[in-house]
Order: C-alpha cells, then structure tokens, then sequence
C-alpha cells in the first residue's frame, strides 16, 4: 500500500526540485516569463501541499510575450471608427457590441476573441451590413491585413503554452493495456473539463489535490490486481445449467415460465415480473466468461431476438447487457460469446417483442398460450479465462527480480482453502535488479528512453522506505507507484516546435487507439523512423486504423463530437413514448458507431454525413424507423427507399436523442447542435437582459410563433436567422428519433389506438408538425428532405468541420486563428478526392498541426 507518510516523503522529494526549477527561469535574465495563471494555470487548483507532485510537469518555459504593435490595432481602430461607429460607439453597442471596449492586448484571451470575430465579420462581409455605406476594397484588405499578422502570433502562442493532461478514459486505457487488467479506473477519477464537446484539449484538463489522491488509489488497484497472489493459475470453473434447476423455477413454472417437453424453458413475455435472472450462473470471480446458451424459438416461425448481459442484487449497480441474438426455430442453437463478469453477477437472459397483449397467459393458463416463446434448454458458463499468467503487469514489474514465496510456519495450512501465498523479494546487495526493474518500468510509462538520472530519484525512493522499516516489495511498490503519479506519465510532454519521434508515436497512438504506443510504433519511435521517413508515420496510422482498438476512436470521438456520451442524459416520458426501450437506446448507439466506421474505414465523402441511400440498422431500428422489416439483432449496413428521410447522422435516433428533452424538442437547441457540430460555427450567447423563450399568454400558440416573435428583437435577429433553420427541419423527429407529422400531447388532440410493447398508448395526437424555414441567404426549404438537400449541396463546409473536429481531438488542443491557413491547404487536398474520410484522417496526421505544438 502507498500510505500517507510515503506520499508526504515523496512530495517533499519533488517539491525542493520544483523551487529550484522555478528560481532558475525566475533568474534567467533578459526573459519574460509567463505567470502560472497567464498559462491556464488558473485552473489549477491549491498548487501547494500534496500538489507540488504536479507542478514538475509546469517548467516555466522562458517565452516572451507575443503582443500586437500599437500601430496594427491603431490602423484597425481607425477602419472600425470610420465604417462601423454610427451603430457601434459613442455609446451605440448595438448587438452587445461597442468599438471603444475592444481592448487593446491580443494576450488577453477575450479581447483576442472580440478582435478575432471583428476580423470574420470584415472578411465574410457580414459588417458593414448590407444597408450601411461599404468601404472600398483596399480599404477592407488593408484593415484584413493590418490585423491578421497580430492575431496569427497572439494565437500561435497561446497554443504552444499549455501542456496536455491525459483525460480519464485514456489514463484507464493505458494502466489497463500496460498491465493487463480491466479495471473500472474513469469513475475513480473527477470528471474532466471540456473545451466545447472535447474532454482531451490541454486547456481545460485541471489536476486537484482529490484528483491527486485517487491517482494513488488507482495505482495501487492496479498493482493489487495484476500481481500474482497464488503459485499457479486457478482453474476456469465450468457451470452447466438451466432454468428449470435455480430457485426461481419453484414459483415460476406453470405460471410465468413452461417446462417443455425436451427440458427447455420457455418465455412468453418481454417485459414485467419475473426477469431471465439465472441465480445458478454466477460469477464467483471477475474476469472474462466464455458464456453458451442453447436454446429455439417456440411456437414461432420467424426467429426470436434475446439480450445476454449480467444482473446483480447490489443496490444502484450497473447491469450491463453483453449483446443481442436471435433465437431461430426448429432444432436447438447455440450462441456463444466472451464477455467480462463482475464478481457475484449473475447471467440474465430477456426475450424482446413478446407480449401477452390479452392476457391469455392468465385467462387460459400459461399451457394453452398459442404465442411465440423463447425457449432455453441449457447455458453453459466458463471462467474466469486465463489468457496468461501471470499477468503481462506482473511480468512488467517482476521480470528479472526473485520473488519467492514464503513457506508458511504450519506446512499443512497450505492444503486449507483459505491459504493464500505470501512473497518476497530476494534481491542482492545493491538491489542493481531494482534499478533494472524501476528503468523497464519508467520507459513503459513515459512513453520513451529514461536517463540514468531520471531513474535515479525512483531508485532513491525505493531505498528511503526501505530505511524507513518497509520492507522490500512494499518499497518497491511505492516507487512504481511514483512513477504512475509523475508528470511524465500522467503529461503528454510535448515541448514547443516539432515534435520528436516518441512525441509523434504517443501523439498517434492516442489519436487512433486512445493508449500508450503499441510495441511497433514504440520500435519506429525508438530508430527515429517517424521524423526521417513522413510514409511511415502514415503508415503507422493506415495500420492502427484498422487495429481492434480503433473501435475506441470510434466510441470516445463520436461521444464528444456527436455527444453521445449524453444518450442516458434524460430518460423519455413513458407516457408519450412508450415504445422507447433498452434494446433501442442500445441500437441507436450502436448504429451512428458503425455508421462513423464505415465513414472512415470505407473512405466516404463527407457528404454522407448529412445524406446518403443506405443506413446501419437492425430489428430494433428498422420498426423504430417504419422501415421494411430487419431481421438480423445486429447493426448492419442496409439499402434505403429512395426518397427515405434515413440516411446520415441528422436523422439517427441518438444524435435526435440528445439533442431534445425526454418530453419535448427545441429547434433552439437542435439549431444550434446542427451549427456547431455538422457547419462548424458557434452561435455568439444572448446578449445580457434577453430572457429565454418562455411561452407567451397574449397570442403565441406555437413554438414557431414564439419564435417569430423573439426574432423581432433587434439584438437576437442575427443569430436566430442562423439558429431556427436547422432546427425547423429537425421537428419532423420526435425526441426518441421517430418521424412525425403531428406532436403528440397528454392534453387535447386526438385518440390514438395503437400499441406500445403491447401496451395501449395513453396520449393523444396534437398541432402539425412545420418543418418549413428559410436561411438568411434566401434560400427556402419546405421540408426535412429539403433541407437535408441544400445542407448535402455545402459539402465544402461540412468537410471543413470533421477535419478541424479531428484535429482538434488529435492535438489535444482547440484550433485558432493561427491555424487556419494549414486548415486551408488541407482543405484544398481533401476536395480533390470528394473530401472522403479515410484520407481525412491521413492529412490530419500528416498535417504540421499534427506534427508539432
């Protein structure tokens, strides 16, 4: 264990080397250097006491401030003065806007942002308005060129100051890929900050004293679980079972659950009491399960759908679902799969879209029930699984040291069931084995080559706790831990200019597969091949692509981009959908995933992100949607009818999901969604003093008039012009992703008889749906199919989002102004080739934004 005195004693060990860090650039004469609050330090908090482990990572670099002249921002005054003061100055701030408080230091980042919007403005020629006098053209791109050079400097240094955290899920990935495990470590540590939709942009990653602490623990969870605690690996224990044989069966059979005649059990019911808890098929330990169920469908022609995860009795725990089968008719089936069980989990097996709509069950008796069941004749569960032992992590920390057990005082304890082994290490006098062991160790977690010196201080640890009465495993443990706890694991350290060979390679790695290098990227790193040789670098990538772990690209990307990190935000109101369940939040996740993959992997053009003839769906989409029918429980690519309202990411369930409420949709907060993740703008906030839109009691029937009505005000016309467009056409789905052409409501409207898993449906349908708009440019669209066309006709401009999207999330940092020309010369690549994905994804990487910092 890592006790409090022995992370004071190692505190305190970094802390003097920090003070004299800090005095050296404090010293150095001639140099400007930037405060830890000028470099976002701001963010982190109480850099005192248990925190000074940290602030090594935080060498004042000895930069000078980047400023604007007096003669740039004079010369751009003077244009905003003479073409823009009658509605912005001498007290005119019309739009929130006033010319006299721009400020003057581009260091500042709002005045940089003001300056920065001024500059769009002037260029796109929003300002002047259209009814205002223009100025002349060398006049625009003499204020342009005044101000541009300014802003790039100001922009390139802010980007190159801020050093980049590893956010929760990539520190999980990285403990768990070095040793082997599959620990839970992200819901240890404190939610991460997000810059926009990103959780992995330097800037917004603090570090605290609590996230300090958990560090530690999960550290030492980590050591606790890859260390090898017997001589020999344990057995996988094999369980043979059935539902007929657990407890359940006593008070279920012949009511709820039949015993057919082959010694299957059947199940007739989706929803309601008793659950497919299979009490007999119990993890007694956690770890992967090779998990075989065999059963049919009864009384069916067509096959039955079933989920397979895990329950528990513990109060508030998860209770995963591993994935989704079909069950066919006639002979028995087996379906097997390996998935990782928690100890005391239980298999849970639940049938889908069978519903006793008549209650026949009750009325005649479960014997005479003429519906389709799922019948379960045998599950077989094997585990947990033993891919190696011991473990990769114990190798990684043991390979070259003796560790012997220690026999125990009373030799037949070893025969109890209740005997575990105990270690220690043999090591020589010098313990030169440690030092070997700590420089493995420390080039795993830094991500390249360590110096003598930097083993040095872990080598000097391990030896004070030895001094200080603990013994050797114990002292060597704490310096592992250390090492986990450093900057240098915990910091992607990525000095200004170009990066270095191990820099690409962990910049890479974490881009595509959201971890540490794997063993050949590390091996190209460690020969200098990605800095001598550009194809290798894109080949590295070409291949981690197409690495299992790309599916955590896959997942982490779309989570922040598309927020599908938010699906379980709300739940929807049962009352006005009722056909919203497990299996259809699960699918909706599961389709815009393998939807993004095939984008990447097949190289589509990026117009297919708003539009496209086919779709990744399964049974549970496929009726969720009104599609003709799918069999298959799994997401799959599947043809469209022409004309169809499916077909990229605007109309999938998940991303209409998370962008509504579980009762209602805001074609505000769907505008501005479509805005800032598909066109790339973000909409200015509303300026202060201007309420929200709340329902008016003089006139406004509709959200469509209220809105009408909002954008009546002066201040708020400009940014709704490009807000309500997108999310006009958005009404036609309801919050869950259906189609609509009417709301429905729990008040007034019409009857509805229609079914919702085999349930009548409680509320009415209410007002049309209008999904007509017009964009600020004239151009008018009268329905979603519209819209989807005139959005699928920019595709320049969606090209233009994924690809700054990407690098942001590969660079760990936002793009800024001083990006933009890169930006451009990667755009006019892209559009050779129609803008596809998968070799958006190569320019990104072979981008100088990629490449340096």
């Amino acid at each position: 264990m890592v006790g409090p005195g022995v992370t004071v004693r190692w505190v305190l060990l970094l802390s003097s080397r920090v003070a004299k860090q800090i005095a050296v650039w404090k010293d150095l004469s001639g140099c400007q250097v930037r405060t830890f609050r000028e470099i976002d330090m701001n963010r982190f908090a109480s850099i005192a006491g248990t925190t000074a482990l940290l602030v090594v990572a935080f060498a004042l670099f000895p930069v000078a401030i980047v400023s604007a002249s007096d003669d740039d921002l004079s010369a751009a005054q003077a244009f905003l003065q003479q073409h823009c003061a009658d509605c912005h100055a001498d007290g005119s701030s019309e739009g929130g806007f006033a010319i006299e408080k721009l400020g003057g230091d581009l260091n500042g980042l709002v005045t940089f942002k003001k300056w920065e919007r001024v500059f769009d403005l002037v260029d796109d020629q929003k300002m002047p308005p259209e009814d205002a006098d223009q100025p002349s053209g060398s006049d625009r791109l003499q204020f342009l060129n005044s101000l541009q050079p300014a802003l790039r400097n100001a922009d390139q240094f802010r980007a190159a100051t801020v050093l980049r955290r590893l956010n929760r899920r990539e520190y999980q990935n990285t403990l768990n890929d070095l040793f082997g495990t599959n620990l839970d470590l992200e819901s240890l540590l404190p939610a991460d900050g997000r810059s926009h939709e990103f959780d992995n942009v330097g800037s917004s990653l603090n570090v605290s004293m609590i996230q300090l602490q958990t560090y530690l623990d999960a550290i030492d969870l980590v050591l606790d679980t890859a260390i090898a605690r017997t001589v020999e690996p344990r057995m996988p224990t094999v369980i043979n079972t059935s539902y007929q044989e657990t407890r359940e069966a006593k008070t279920h059979l012949g009511k709820a659950w039949k015993l057919l005649d082959d010694g299957a059990v059947a199940f007739y019911r989706s929803i309601g009491y008793p659950s497919g808890m299979l009490r007999t098929a119990s993890a007694q330990q956690a770890g992967y399960y090779r998990i075989k169920v065999t059963g049919y469908a009864h009384q069916s022609k067509n096959p039955i759908t079933f989920s397979l995860g895990a329950t528990t009795f513990a109060r508030g725990a998860e209770k995963p679902i591993f994935s989704y089968h079909n069950m066919p008719p006639g002979k028995p089936t087996s379906v097997e799969i390996v998935a990782w069980m928690d100890h005391r989990y239980m298999l849970a097996i639940e049938p889908w879209n069978l519903f006793d709509t008549n209650n026949l069950i009750k009325n005649d008796g479960i014997d005479n029930y003429p519906g389709p069941g799922l019948a379960i004749l045998n599950v077989e569960m094997e585990g947990p699984l033993v891919d190696q032992f011991p473990s990769v992590g114990h190798r990684l920390l043991f390979d070259g040291i003796q560790r012997n057990e220690v026999q125990p005082s009373n030799p037949t304890a070893k025969q109890k069931s209740w005997y575990v082994p105990k270690f220690e290490l043999n090591l020589s006098q010098s313990a030169s084995e440690i030092r070997s062991a700590l420089a493995r160790i420390a080039s795993a977690a830094f991500r390249k080559p360590v110096s003598s010196s930097q083993v040095d201080r872990y080598v000097d640890l391990f030896r004070s706790e030895g001094a200080a009465g603990a013994d050797a495993e114990a002292a060597y443990r704490t310096a592992v831990a250390a090492i986990f706890c450093s900057p240098d694991f915990l910091f992607l350290q990525e000095a200004e200019g170009s990066l270095s060979d191990h820099q690409l390679a962990s910049r890479l790695s974490y881009f595509l597969n959201r971890t540490r290098a794997d063993q050949k990227l590390r091996r190209a790193a460690d020969s200098g091949q990605l800095t001598r040789d550009s194809q290798r670098l894109l080949q590295h990538a070409d291949r981690l692509m197409n690495e299992d772990h790309f599916d955590r690209f896959v997942e982490d990307f779309s989570d922040a981009w598309l927020n599908l990190r938010d699906i379980e935000f709300t739940s929807p109101d049962r009352s006005l959908y009722p056909e919203y369940d497990q299996f259809l939040k699960d699918s909706m996740v599961a389709e815009t995933r393998q939807y993004l993959r095939h984008l990447l992997l097949e190289n589509r053009p990026a117009v297919e992100i708003v539009a496209s003839d086919y779709a990744m769906l399964n049974c549970r989409l496929a009726m969720h949607y009104d599609l003709p029918a799918v069999i298959h429980p799994d997401v799959k690519k599947v043809d469209l009818p022409e004309d169809s309202v499916r077909g990229g990411i605007l109309s999938m369930a998940s991303v209409l999901k998370v962008s509504a409420n579980g009762t209602n949709t805001s074609p505000v907060v769907r505008g501005v969604w479509v805005l800032e993740r598909i066109l790339g703008e973000t909409p200015q906030p509303p300026p202060p003093g201007i309420p929200g839109v709340e329902p008016d009691i003089r006139g406004a029937s509709t959200l469509r008039e209220l809105l009408d009505k909002h954008r009546d005000v002066d201040s708020c016309r400009s940014c709704h012009q490009l807000i309500d467009p997108p999310g006009f056409a958005l009404e036609s789905f309801n919050p869950i992703g259906g189609w609509r052409d009417r709301f429905r409501s729990l008040g007034a409207g019409e009857k509805v008889t229609e079914l919702a898993r085999g349930r009548k449906v409680r509320y009415r349908m209410g007002q049309q749906v209008d999904s007509s708009g017009h964009f600020a440019n004239g151009k008018i669209f009268r329905d979603y199919r519209q819209f989807r066309q005139i959005l699928a006709a920019n595709d320049d401009r969606i090209a233009r989002t994924i690809l700054t999207k990407l690098l942001v999330f590969a660079s760990g940092r936002e793009m800024g102004f001083s990006d933009r020309d890169e930006i451009d010369r990667l755009m006019i690549k892209s559009k050779q080739n129609q803008h596809r994905l998968g070799d958006m994804m190569l320019l990104v990487v072979s981008s100088e934004i990629f490449r340096s910092k």
